[in-house]
């Protein structure tokens, strides 16, 4: 009998809902414009239509995973919760002062970003433990009540307790946390020891007080979604995709909300290691274009690339220092602000720029129709003829040239220039924007894009990946099917996950190693148990053990795997095996970064990680791809092309006739329901059997 998932992933401007057929081995897919007001019902609508069309039966769907921006949104409108912040008596600015650090030396008038909890709702409290746990001072229950009464006078509903040194022992946050669901029950409430148990303080601070600005917001949104999706049948339950790429029960997403932030660009990071390990790529340069943004992410030997923080709400989009920092493990990706609706506009030096504002779904590009009059990157594109505007969306939006070309003609004019030059302007610039991030993301990590593929997903990757990949120099890309709806096929195929830290400062070479082994336990259970809510659907459990360590005296960590446990017990080795491998893999990992390591220095433990996954227990195994005769187009088009002087003829194939075998030159469009991949003169394309197209460039 035929089984079932469904995954839903809420963009900026789309909402793309993916079903999995698993016995047929076929992907369904569906895109709508999101629902900003109440993005429920966009979803709703989408799996609805989506179920008709294909005749699923609720009661045999077995999975329903989301992905959602919702909550990324929020911090950065500031549309969260009236939030609270308790902390130990003198310590209620730390939240404004941060690093006392200016994002940009050279702007007289910048303007940081305001704290979530403004200064009159950060209540102080008596008590205080000393760096390594130990209790200074006892807690006083009649202070705390009156500080947080006060702040429920003003209006707080949600609640953040970041205590000095909770990361050493959590005892005091605990405590609290009991007085406050006994005496406050209505009130919601994050503790910095269960979201972000590390040192430094600012980041914890940040981190825990952004968990509760959208925490209610979160509990609203998620419970309104389970029920609007039990009165369409299904009733499996929901997962949530996480920051860190992988799953968990939505009542894990309840508790700590702010892991969900970067949920739809790493189910786009997972979805693209599926694909390319399909033929064998392991090494991946993932971009994900969208309406909105522009992500892309380093994948190698198969696995994207994880950071252990990230910045959110910057105040200037691009500039480090300027946003909230958020301490959550997370698919490393950079991002732009070059997607579909991103508007183009004439600078004060009478320059054209691109973005990163963006027209979004409401009112959208100019061609949509709906309102917008802006030029945008899609009414460029679809002047520039790589857009079908009777296909657009699989036809579910209906798109006007006219439009297009009019949005074009103010700027044009303004700028004295032909509509087709500012249109071609529009697409090489954002080309060149995500170009230039990608270079300097990838030699960071000292790294050369040519000894990559370029694996290009979302609605606007297939159409910008020919010259991305011309300026990175990279000389193939691969195209999956159903690249428009990735990031929602990605949630469909990760495992799940579980990610537990704490601090422990620890020194392999001389402390005890029945205390570093006795909290890495902690820490696997921890991990383990929440992996075993959902071992119906995912198993077996694997459980890796990470630090992040320096040499005593630096003020930078970085991030190592470490040796399979136990370290101490009947089961580890001897004593000396033991901690030189620990040594060993952090010198190993150092080398590797910077060339050489310090003489004579020991090495330093700081902070301890668990990752725990399980994967699917049922995977999806798409039908291969059978051989057939050579397609004929279904169309010409005239398309522009830099290198071919102009409009070329172009022929138009429909995905879903292309068969195993199928090679062409370009210039050549290839349009499928959610997307449309571009190929230029210089480059030639292959179908494998896997359903991936490869485009190999010429030099």
């Amino acid at each position: 009998m035929t089984e079932w998932a469904i995954g839903i992933d809420i963009g900026g401007t789309f909402t793309d809902v993916v079903a999995l057929d698993y016995s047929a081995g076929e992907l369904h897919s569906l895109k709508v414009l999101t629902t900003h007001g109440d993005p429920a019902e966009g979803v709703t609508d989408g799996v609805r239509r989506l179920m008709a069309a294909r005749d699923i039966d609720p009661s045999r769907v077995r999975r329903v995973v989301h992905a959602t921006t919702l909550f990324a949104n929020a911090l950065i409108e500031r549309r969260g919760a009236c939030t609270g912040l308790l902390v130990n008596q003198g310590f209620k600015d730390v939240i404004e002062i941060g690093h006392e650090r200016k994002y940009d030396l050279y702007d007289l008038a910048i303007e940081r970003a305001p704290a979530l909890v403004p200064r009159n709702l950060r209540g102080e409290i008596a008590g205080r433990l000393d760096a390594k746990g130990n209790e200074l001072e006892a807690l006083d229950a009649d202070g705390v009540r009156a500080a947080v009464a006060a702040l429920v006078r003003d209006g707080v509903e949600s609640i953040a307790v970041c205590l000095l040194h909770s990361y050493a022992s959590a005892q005091h946050e605990r405590t609290v946390g009991e007085w406050l669901k006994r005496d406050f029950p209505a009130l919601e409430v994050t503790l910095s020891s269960d979201v972000a148990p590390v040192i430094r303080e600012f980041e914890r601070i940040s981190t825990t007080v952004a968990n509760a600005y959208v925490k209610p917001l979160a509990n609203r949104y998620l419970n309104a979604l389970e029920e609007r999706l039990g009165t369409l049948g299904l009733k499996s339950g929901v997962l949530m995709m996480l920051s860190n790429g992988g799953l968990c029960h939505i009542s894990d997403a309840r508790r700590n909300p702010i892991e969900l932030l970067e949920s739809g660009p790493a189910g786009g990071a997972i979805s693209a290691v599926h694909y390319g390990m399909r033929d064998g790529n392991s090494h991946l340069l993932a971009f994900d274009m969208g309406g909105t943004t522009a992500k892309l992410s380093l994948i190698e030997e198969g696995q994207p690339s994880i950071a252990f923080g990230f910045e959110a709400a910057r105040r200037k989009r691009f500039a480090e220092g300027s946003g909230l920092p958020i301490r959550i493990t997370t698919v490393d990706l950079i991002e732009i602000g070059a997607g579909g609706g991103s508007m183009a506009h004439e600078d004060q030096l009478g320059l054209l720029k691109v973005g990163p504002q963006s027209a979004g779904s409401e009112p959208g590009p100019a061609c949509y129709g709906l309102g917008g009059t802006e030029p945008t990157v899609t009414d460029a594109n679809l002047v520039l003829g790589y857009l079908n505007p009777d296909y657009f969306a699989g036809g579910t939006l209906s798109i006007d040239s006219a439009k297009a070309k009019a949005a074009l003609g103010g700027i044009s004019a303004s700028l004295g220039r032909d509509v087709i030059d500012v249109a071609w302007g529009i697409h090489d610039i954002v080309a060149e924007n995500m170009a230039g991030a990608a270079r300097v993301h990838v030699a960071e990590r000292g790294r050369d894009p040519r000894d990559f593929v370029l694996l290009c997903t979302g609605g606007g990757g297939p159409v910008h990946s020919y010259y991305v990949a011309q300026k990175i120099g990279v000389k193939t890309i691969i195209c999956p099917p159903a690249a428009g709806v990735a990031s929602a096929y990605g949630l469909l195929v990760a495992s799940a996950r579980a990610d537990r830290s704490r601090t422990m400062s620890f020194r392999p070479a001389t402390d005890s190693m029945e205390g570093l082994e006795q909290a890495f336990s902690a820490l696997e259970s921890d991990a383990r148990a929440a992996l075993e809510r959902l071992e119906e659907t995912f198993g077996p459990i694997t459980l890796t053990r990470q630090a992040d360590g320096r040499f005593v005296g630096q003020g930078f960590n970085l991030s190592v795997k470490l040796p399979q446990g136990p370290y101490a017990g009947k089961q580890a080795g001897s004593d000396e095996e033991v901690r030189a491998a620990l040594i060993t893999a952090f010198e190993t990992v150092y080398r590797e970064k910077f060339g050489r390591t310090p003489p004579q220095v020991p090495v330093e433990l700081v902070n301890l990680r668990v990752a725990g996954e399980a994967p699917p227990r049922k995977r999806f195994v798409q039908k291969p791809l059978a051989e057939n005769a050579m397609p004929e187009p279904k169309g010409l088009r005239q398309v522009y092309f830099k290198e071919g002087g102009g409009y070329l003829r172009t022929p138009i194939y429909e995905r879903s006739a292309l068969a195993s075998g199928f090679s062409a030159a370009g210039p050549l469009v290839i349009e499928e329901e959610s997307s449309s991949l571009i190929v230029g003169p210089k480059g030639h394309v292959t179908q494998l059997p896997s359903g991936n197209l490869i485009i190999e460039m010429k030099d």
